[in-house]
């Protein structure tokens, strides 16, 4: 038996078992997964199956039910691609929607568990029903005992990295996939902060850097400030759903279209063509040119060169893409170019000329690339997690989230209670009111985003919180309590302060940011400003015209005898020419009716008001008033 063990859930450790844990890092990523701890104060990589650093993120699930990870997994794609999995971190707390673009090259079907409340996507393969979230556990359950066989030890901890870009649902599932294999996960980290923290201490540099993180399936760029062994983010953009998978795609699609293969003709055959598009692009980071082949079912063999120049027209448009979506991060940190020190080179795709090249010309800073891009992520890892169990590494790390939380108020308007690239861990508190009277309820829509309304975002969560008792509107309050954990991940409570009623909710997404939401929230917030901001005017001033009118017309009903002359008439008048006004798209003609209804009121609610002040001093002394005053 080896002295180091994976820790099972409930299993008791020998006490000079205790003694040899450790905590590692677990950089979980799309193409490749890879272990690492410090050892004698300096972080390194586990070699774990057949002895390699990098294991390939491929499970193949056989019929007699054994679970194969790594490269004897991967290398059976093509013989059984309906039963091995490859970039699954893809589809973690994701739709099917949103993995339409890639729905034509997975060869395996695809549903959502409409039991689960959370939709969670389902693989079927060939009858087996598997999520993306057992496929990660699995590849971590393996790894971890792949390095169990090289060190010593009980592993029983771990911070496992994600994309910075990674939202609740993505992140939720990540920490669950560590929890099922058996670990506690002590934190999630962002893994371009990771590459920075793994660098910086290596390196020993402070400054202001820029972490370009490309990898398999997911792109992140990050602003970050190095001083004295604080590692400040100030801001970062990203794409969850843009990887090196995406070039292979490309790559295979231009070369069937070329051979005339349809992209439904054969699953073996699309398998193939990927497999082969990821050898040329990694013979193109080293070579100018490289040729691609295909085995026909015939028995031929297609062959056609690519070129280095050929290569970089193909991925143009997904390069453009990473060009935006580095000029909204610098624009968010307001740093320019030239106030850069420096760019960190994250991701196996970085190794790509073709990509090195354009970050190199894009940002016109040194790029540095002398730690391996691919085991950078995870020596960071390697460092938090010893820290967290600890270590010694005098170092702070201030992350960021990515977009504003908040939630839903009257109208569809969206009320912000903790902004964008906030440092984490963050809280923040606003206390809301019921509209109506005898409201007994109160509906929470949680939402993530930049836009002024409601719709414009996007909803992560709603609950409600009942058994508030009945009261005249706006009487009771509800305190609502956001706190953004050290993982990114978001707690609310809501409680009602009369009666001290609370309720809360983790919130789990159903299904993570397509490329459209990111470009809508990021893009949209900009260029809907002016309108989103009109639209909230609109509605804040309907909300307090409808409030103006239920409050006149319930004092109508209830002190009719205090009306004299045509006042009731007038009164009606007033407040249909309110009901009009609100038809129309104008919330300053709102605003003058309203003014004209609280005219003509006046003379009413005063006496409504001496009527109730009357009453309540009636057969009380000018001395038991003055005390309770």
């Amino acid at each position: 038996m080896s002295l180091f063990q994976i820790a099972e859930p409930g299993q008791s450790v020998e006490k000079e078992q205790c003694q040899q844990r450790r905590a590692v890092g677990i950089d979980l990523g799309t193409t490749n997964t890879l272990v690492a701890y410090v050892r004698e104060e300096k972080p390194v990589v586990v070699p774990c199956l057949d002895d390699s650093l990098l294991i390939p993120s491929v499970v193949h699930y056989s019929e007699q039910g054994d679970v194969i990870v790594g490269k004897s997994a991967r290398a059976l794609i093509q013989e059984f691609p309906k039963t091995t999995i490859a970039s699954a971190k893809r589809m973690l707390g994701r739709s099917k929607e949103d993995l339409k673009n890639i729905m034509e090259f997975l060869p395996y079907d695809m549903e959502e568990d409409r039991d689960n409340s959370q939709k969670m996507i389902m693989l079927n393969l060939d009858g087996k029903k598997i999520s993306p979230i057992e496929v990660s556990r699995d590849i971590i359950k393996e790894v971890l005992h792949g390095a169990s066989e090289k060190t010593g030890g009980v592993i029983d901890s771990a911070v496992i990295t994600v994309p910075a870009y990674f939202d609740d649902g993505q992140r939720q599932a990540t920490r669950d996939a560590g929890r099922l294999a058996g670990i506690d996960v002590l934190r999630l980290l962002a893994e371009p902060t990771a590459a920075a923290l793994a660098y910086g201490l290596e390196k020993n540099v402070t400054g202001c850097y820029v972490v370009f993180d490309l990898g398999g399936g997911t792109f992140d760029v990050s602003v970050l400030n190095l001083v004295d062994n604080v590692f400040k983010v100030c801001a970062i953009g990203g794409d969850s759903s843009l990887g090196g998978d995406d070039f292979d795609r490309l790559i295979a699609k231009k070369m069937l279209d070329v051979a005339q293969i349809s992209l439904n003709n054969n699953a073996q055959i699309v398998q193939q063509a990927l497999y082969n598009a990821r050898l040329t692009k990694e013979q193109l980071s080293i070579h100018e040119s490289a040729e691609f082949l295909l085995p026909l079912s015939d028995g031929t063999v297609f062959r056609h060169t690519i070129t280095q120049q050929d290569f970089a027209e193909l991925i143009k448009p997904l390069l453009d893409q990473i060009g935006v979506i580095c000029k909204k991060t610098l624009k968010d940190a307001n740093v320019v170019n030239s106030a850069i020190d420096g760019v960190i080179l994250v991701g196996g795709s970085t190794r790509s000329t073709v990509v090195s090249d354009y970050v190199k010309q894009f940002f016109g800073r040194p790029v540095l690339s002398d730690l391996d891009p691919d085991q950078v992520v995870a020596l960071g890892a390697a460092v938090q997690a010893d820290m967290l169990v600890g270590g010694t590494a005098p170092v702070l790390l201030l992350d960021v989230i990515p977009l504003s939380l908040g939630i839903e108020t009257m109208g569809g308007v969206f009320e912000p209670l903790i902004l964008r690239n906030s440092t984490i861990p963050t809280g923040a508190t606003n206390t809301y009111t019921t509209y109506a009277d005898n409201q007994t309820g109160f509906d929470i829509h949680v939402l993530q985003g930049e836009r002024e309304t409601a719709e414009g975002n996007r909803s992560l969560a709603r609950f409600y919180l009942k058994g508030i008792p009945p009261m005249v509107a706006g009487m009771a309050r509800v305190e609502i309590v956001f706190f953004v954990d050290a993982d990114g991940i978001l707690h609310v409570t809501a409680k009602e302060e009369t009666t001290g009623i609370e309720t809360s909710v983790e919130v789990s997404t159903s299904y993570g940011l397509s490329d459209e939401d990111v470009e809508r929230i990021l893009l949209n917030s900009f260029e809907h400003a002016e309108a989103d901001m009109l639209y909230r005017k609109l509605q804040t001033a309907r909300i307090e015209a409808s409030s103006m009118i239920a409050s006149i017309q319930k004092a109508i009903i209830e002190s009719s005898s205090l009306l004299e002359g045509n006042e009731q008439k007038e009164l009606e008048q007033s407040i249909l020419m309110i009901q009009k006004a609100m038809e129309l798209e104008d919330f300053n003609a709102i605003r003058v009716a309203m003014k004209e209804l609280e005219k003509t009121a006046e003379p009413f609610v005063e006496r409504c008001m001496n009527k109730a002040i009357v009453a309540a001093v009636k057969g009380r002394s000018v001395l038991e008033i003055e005390k309770e005053s």
